[in-house]
């Protein structure tokens, strides 16, 4: 007598978390779309629907044009696999998402990168800038953490979600870029908007030219309305546009 398949990850899981790992996937394919990826380093983590302590990142070893629903990893708030998977992570990967997970309720997805014009700008002693529309929009809910070496220590994790705060926006000093969203729209749009900044302000530095900045009192202005330029930012409206993009380009992130 033939033995049953075994049951698909898609069998296995809520509708619910099913949704969610193709959104997730859908961001790790978007993120090397985009050339923001480093080969098989940074993350985007996302926290399972109904479940507060699980959360699905990427199969460590795989490029981002791997990652597929069905091959992110389930693991806990301690980066340990709670899901029977064939791969493994890098647990000292989780050590930042975990943190800001364990501590914002509304942080549902983490999204952190190595960007040559992110890191770029988090070298830069005054950091970003407002020199560009798109700067308003990130310096609207932007904060900074330090430098500390590798993200291994767990004696930093306090210090990154105090500087986090509850913002959604963070440049890691020395490091890259940092996002955090109610969905993964949210933090993919945030990331699309603070990378944009950080690469103009590195093209604008490039001409050899005075800078002219966005006045104070309009930075103000755009501050005072955070919750309006910030949360959301048409997210939802670009998220299927974007999804159809990359179902044009290889729709296997889907499976």
């Amino acid at each position: 007598m033939t033995a049953p398949a075994p049951l698909s990850v898609r069998d296995r899981v809520s509708p619910e978390e099913w949704q969610a790992r193709v959104d997730l996937a859908a961001m790790y394919r978007l993120t090397a779309l985009y050339g923001w990826d480093d080969l098989v380093f940074t993350h985007i983590s996302m926290r399972v629907p109904g479940e507060d302590h699980h959360f699905l990142i990427n199969p460590y070893g795989l490029l981002f044009e791997e990652v597929t629903a069905s091959n992110l990893v389930k693991i806990d708030l301690n980066g340990q696999i709670v899901m029977e998977t064939p791969y493994r992570i890098n647990p000292a990967g989780f050590t930042i998402h975990g943190a800001i997970h364990a501590a914002r309720e509304d942080a549902r997805c983490v999204f952190h990168t190595h960007t040559p014009h992110g890191i770029a700008v988090a070298a830069q002693a005054e950091g970003l800038r407002p020199l560009s529309q798109q700067s308003l929009f990130a310096l609207a809910s932007l904060g900074y953490h330090d430098y500390e070496g590798v993200a291994l220590n767990e004696d930093e994790k306090p210090r990154l979600v105090a500087d986090l705060g509850d913002k959604q926006i963070l440049i890691l000093r020395n490091h890259g870029l940092l996002t955090v969203g109610r969905t993964a729209a949210e933090a993919f749009l945030l990331m699309y908007v603070v990378e944009s900044a950080c690469r103009i302000q590195v093209l604008a530095q490039s001409g050899g030219q005075p800078l002219v900045t966005i006045p104070e009192p309009i930075l103000r202005g755009i501050r005072a309305q955070a919750d309006q330029v910030t949360l959301g930012l048409g997210a939802e409206l670009v998220w299927p546009a974007l999804l159809r993009k990359l179902d044009r380009v290889d729709a296997s992130y889907r499976n």
